[in-house]
């Protein structure tokens, strides 16, 4: 399905392009005020692209439908994972990127970024994604469908930049979880930045500027 999106440029000639997952229950609107505190002047022109996620029933939540890339069947993320549903969204957010290739924006100048079930999403489709891209930021998540990510990542993005940040008192999604995905891509050849904050499952000011660098460094 094609997914309905919110753009934001910052010039009318975009050089890159940051596509934004959000989180369950939220919007594509969950973090407009995060890509407006970006400075990235020194890009030039970037364009952000933040689609919302599908409805869904979702199993954790009573079966209530939300905005949600996938199910969550229970608080055991890591075994009673929605392949099915991951599979389909990774679809949808390919087709996204497709898009702004098609629109005149280098793979190479696209980033994916999610925070929650968005970094989740961020990080499978990256990278399995076959064009090389400029990065992948992913925020208060985990790495899903671990156990396959060696099988089934792409050669073209084996040495993709990678930047994850989590907060050391999330009660959503703990640290360890997020621990166990950045291990898993330094044991596969990864270097992930890392960084963690004294937050729970929210976005800290530090981790903002320490994205702003990365950002800059991957794309100006």
């Amino acid at each position: 399905m094609s997914l309905e999106t919110i753009e934001v440029q910052t010039s009318d000639s975009p050089r890159a392009t940051i596509i934004v997952l959000h989180g369950l229950g939220a919007d594509g609107h969950d973090f407009e005020p995060i890509c407006d505190e970006l400075d990235l002047a020194a890009v030039g022109g970037v364009r952000f692209v933040l689609p919302h996620a599908p409805v869904r029933p979702v199993t954790i939540n009573g079966g209530y439908a939300m905005r949600a890339w996938y199910d969550i069947r229970g608080t055991a993320i890591d075994r009673q994972e929605d392949e099915a549903g991951l599979r389909a969204s990774q679809q949808d957010i390919q087709a996204l990127i497709a898009k702004e290739v098609a629109r005149g924006i280098p793979a190479s100048r696209i980033v994916l970024m999610g925070f929650s079930q968005g970094c989740a999403m961020a990080l499978l489709t990256g990278l399995r994604h076959s064009e090389r891209l400029a990065g992948l930021v992913g925020l208060s998540g985990y790495l899903p469908l671990l156990s396959l990510t060696e099988a089934e990542r792409s050669p073209a993005n084996t040495d993709v930049p990678i930047f994850l940040a989590h907060g050391r008192q999330d009660p959503v999604v703990p640290i360890n979880r997020a621990e166990a995905a950045r291990d898993e891509l330094q044991r596969l050849g990864y270097t992930p930045q890392w960084q963690a904050y004294d937050m729970q499952h929210a976005v800290h000011p530090q981790e903002i500027e320490a994205l702003n660098r990365w950002l800059l460094a991957r794309l100006a």
